[in-house]
């Protein structure tokens, strides 16, 4: 078993051994080596172990990811807290208060504090478990060792740390890997074993969503405003009425509504397409259909349109089939989509046949040229033996 001992001077001496086990064994004056307490309760065997400057609180870290805030007095557990999300490799105190730093395999170096009971702030810069760490006298510096071959120099800056900014960017961050966690199973498929399409639900796909949301509502309300035009152009006799202004983003891009919808999906990952586009909610979906229906016509990015197209009627089949709005845009989409790929079809084909042409054309001219050549080398042959066999 591995053991670890540490002294310090009180009123009595006091010895805490440390030993691969649930338990931290705390005895009396080194010569009789007397049994004091035992502080029970990891789960899992103890790691490391650090005391307080004013000899008051002991913390502990274990394999079972928590740390443990005893009382020296009279051994009482103060706090158990979930530290990391591995095992609790290194627990150091900063010299001359009751904050102290903690270390796991999980990468990550913590901040804690043990009166309040608080998790202050998470420092993230080695790449594999981190086992060890130490903090310099004054408190300025900390140093942290890893199974990455590194040691790394923390500094404490003059910046001020605001706690909730902190406690907001955690909550942040476990939001993230709460969508990551998430099932991305559709209705309607069956989650086979299968290998599938690689893709994650995270931040980034909620906002190439939005972007597309955002772009629809312009769509939207520039219809809104050429539908006013139209009717007010009707209703008045003379020539007074003038047409609305577009929008700003349109006006500076130069583009109609629907260009830009296009044009903002274009830009999104081809990986993360289909999981922004499953973000969507279904009145948007009904103005995409059309829009998709308007861009196939107009065979403009087909394989782009029919992807979206085949995986917005796979996921909203149950909807769509339920809306008899849409009946009339999927016949027309359908009849569009089949003579795109058919188009699509027969320009690759040609564009193979084409290739093929050319590379026999190659090939023949290829052989034309070394046949020739071997005749020539069989000529020069020939030359040279028959002037070896006049001079011989």
């Amino acid at each position: 078993s591995l053991s670890l001992s540490l002294s310090f001077s009180l009123s009595i001496s006091l010895t805490i051994y440390l030993s691969i086990s649930p338990l931290i064994h705390l005895s009396h004056t080194v010569s009789s080596l007397q049994f004091y307490i035992s502080l029970y309760g990891h789960k899992l065997p103890v790691t490391t172990i650090d005391i307080s400057h004013d000899n008051t609180l002991i913390v502990t870290g274990s394999a079972d990811k928590n740390i443990k805030i005893w009382g020296l007095d009279f051994g009482d557990c103060h706090r158990s807290l979930f530290a990391h999300d591995e095992a609790v490799m290194s627990v150091k105190f900063i010299p001359d208060t009751h904050m102290f730093f903690s270390v796991g395999r999980d990468k990550k170096l913590k901040q804690w504090d043990a009166d309040k009971f608080e998790h202050i702030q998470t420092l993230e810069g080695h790449h594999k478990e981190v086992w060890s760490v130490d903090v310099s006298s004054s408190g300025e510096f900390v140093v942290t060792s890893s199974h990455d071959k590194s040691i790394r120099l923390w500094e404490r800056t003059d910046e001020p740390l605001v706690l909730e900014d902190e406690r907001e960017t955690a909550r942040e961050l476990e939001y993230e890997k709460s969508l990551v966690a998430t099932s991305t199973t559709i209705a309607g498929e069956r989650d086979s074993g299968e290998a599938e399409h690689a893709g994650k639900k995270n931040m980034e796909n909620i906002k190439a969503a939005e972007r597309i949301m955002e772009a629809i509502e312009i769509l939207r309300e520039e219809r809104a405003k050429d539908t006013q035009y139209q009717e007010e152009l009707e209703q008045s006799k003379d020539k007074g009425v003038f047409p609305p202004e577009r929008h700003v983003i349109l006006s500076t891009l130069n583009m109609t509504g629907s260009d830009y919808v296009l044009d903002v999906l274009r830009k999104v990952r081809p990986s993360e397409i289909e999981l922004s586009l499953l973000v969507l909610p279904f009145h948007y979906v009904i103005d995409l259909l059309g829009l998709l229906d308007t861009w196939l016509k107009e065979r403009q990015h087909v394989e782009l349109c029919c992807k979206c197209a085949l995986y917005l009627l796979r996921v909203y089949h149950n909807q769509i089939v339920a809306n008899k709005v849409l009946v009339a845009v999927i016949e027309s989409l359908n009849m569009n989509t089949v003579q795109a790929i058919d188009e699509i079809r027969d320009t690759i084909g040609f564009n193979l046949a084409g290739l093929k042409f050319l590379q026999m054309d190659y090939e023949e001219g290829t052989e034309t040229f070394f046949s020739d050549h071997t005749d020539k080398i069989t000529s020069i042959r020939k030359k040279k033996r028959a002037v070896l066999k006049t001079v011989s």
